[in-house]
């Protein structure tokens, strides 16, 4: 019996290291860049939205949003198409 749970646990240990190998592939650099670009992009537009939901005004929370956004969108809004 005790020869059955070792075999048991270190089947699972196995495919618990294998599950951890493609949880995590290996990324490119100018992919990870591009992760760390989106990232900082939502950031911004999540400071905006919480901007808005203080109730500052619209103006101020798009300037704090093209603050951020410099150098990492395209556009007046960071990316984001709106309609105004």
């Amino acid at each position: 019996m005790n020869e059955v749970r070792w075999k048991w646990w270190l089947a699972l240990a196995a495919i618990a290291a294998s599950a951890s190998a493609f949880a995590q592939p290996k990324v490119s650099e100018h992919v990870r860049k591009d992760i760390e670009r989106h990232r900082a992009m939502a950031a911004a537009h999540e400071n905006a939205a919480r901007c808005l939901e203080a109730g500052k005004p619209e103006q101020e929370c798009q300037e704090r949003l093209r603050t951020e956004c410099k150098g990492l969108a395209i556009g007046r809004y960071c990316g984001m198409r709106h309609e105004h």
